[in-house]
């Protein structure tokens, strides 16, 4: 029985190329992993469509991204109210359930409301 333990202790097995191409196969399941992960990541199915991301809503560091087709637009509040020209394009109104309806002016009687 302890000749047979001195075989396998003499047995040589260091032969580079073993080792090298196991080398090989680890680096191959690595890929093969990475490549999985992307393509299962959630926005990666977004990089076709159009899209808008709306970070730190209602904070002064608020930043909406927008892409439509190839163009990605990026806004960042400044955290202060704006003013702008226009007109009241029509009323919002909360209903009891939460929903929000919105109700759209006639342009007519908008204009006509909005001059003195």
């Amino acid at each position: 029985m302890a000749s047979r333990k001195l075989r396998i202790l003499d047995e040589d097995d260091s032969d580079p190329i073993l080792s090298s191409v196991n080398l090989v196969d680890v680096f191959l399941v690595a890929m093969v992993m990475l490549m999985v992960a992307v393509a299962s990541h959630p926005l990666a199915q977004l990089a076709d469509e159009d899209f808008t991301v709306l970070r730190d809503a209602g904070r002064p560091t608020m930043e909406i991204l927008i892409k439509r087709g190839e163009k990605l637009t990026r806004f960042q509040a400044t955290g202060s109210s704006t003013e702008g020209n226009g007109m009241k394009a029509g009323t919002a109104y909360r209903m009891q359930d939460g929903s929000m309806v919105y109700v759209p002016h006639d342009i007519d009687t908008a204009e006509e409301s909005s001059q003195p």
